[in-house]
């Protein structure tokens, strides 16, 4: 085993698998789920028929205990409602930075804690994650931004003994560049969900879901998952 990718289902991960198998091979990447107490369960459906898709080791666990005392509106143990707002309109009721209803308290650093020990007791080399620019923007997402990713590196780095490292590919990138490293990858977008709600078909009015609008239309195109 080469890589550990962080999995969740949505555009980003779906694409880091994609650049992560173009790589390394299907049958060297693992690809890492987790169920961390979220509100719905569709995101863990997508992120198994991409998986599927390429035909990886697909391993899914659940963290929720780490996050049982936020109140994150992403969380099903919340009695907040999910913002219908893109995250510009949330970042400028907060002054133009902080972290939005959707921050879930050091998420990434508990996933990447987790795919580091994984790697490590697999032999892969490289821990992969998704974070974009977007997310990092304003501090809306602190768990995305480049300072946090090279705090992570260095980390994973000295903490395997110097035999795991930690990329993350669009780390400077917006999501309408992820989108179009994935497009010209064939990532299976069709699979994917991004929406915060859980319902039949994405609301088209939360803040990932405002932003997945934008990068496929940044790029000329429709966006798989809407269309089928």
């Amino acid at each position: 085993m080469k890589a550990v990718v962080l999995l969740s289902g949505g555009v980003d991960s779906t694409t880091c698998l994609a650049l992560a198998i173009k790589k390394y091979g299907a049958d060297q990447v693992l690809a890492l789920t987790s169920y961390y107490g979220q509100k719905h369960d569709r995101e863990i459906e997508a992120a198994r028929k991409v998986a599927d898709f390429y035909g990886v080791r697909h391993i899914e666990q659940d963290l929720s205990a780490a996050f049982a005392f936020s109140d994150s509106s992403l969380l099903a143990a919340s009695d907040k409602s999910i913002p219908l707002q893109s995250y510009a309109e949330q970042l400028a009721e907060r002054g133009g930075s902080g972290t939005v209803d959707t921050y879930v308290p050091f998420r990434n650093g508990v996933f990447l804690s987790f795919a580091a020990a994984t790697a490590v007791s697999v032999g892969a080399e490289t821990v992969f994650y998704g974070a974009h620019a977007d997310d990092a923007a304003g501090s809306a997402y602190p768990d995305c931004t480049p300072e946090f990713f090279e705090a992570m590196r260095t980390a994973i780095y000295e903490g395997s003994g110097h035999v795991c490292t930690l990329e993350a590919p669009f780390i400077h990138k917006t999501k309408a560049d992820v989108v179009a490293v994935g497009l010209d990858l064939g990532a299976p977008y069709r699979f994917t969900w991004s929406c915060y709600e859980g319902k039949e078909k994405p609301c088209g009015k939360c803040g990932t879901c405002i932003d997945r609008a934008k990068a496929f239309a940044a790029n000329g195109v429709g966006d798989p998952a809407m269309e089928g």
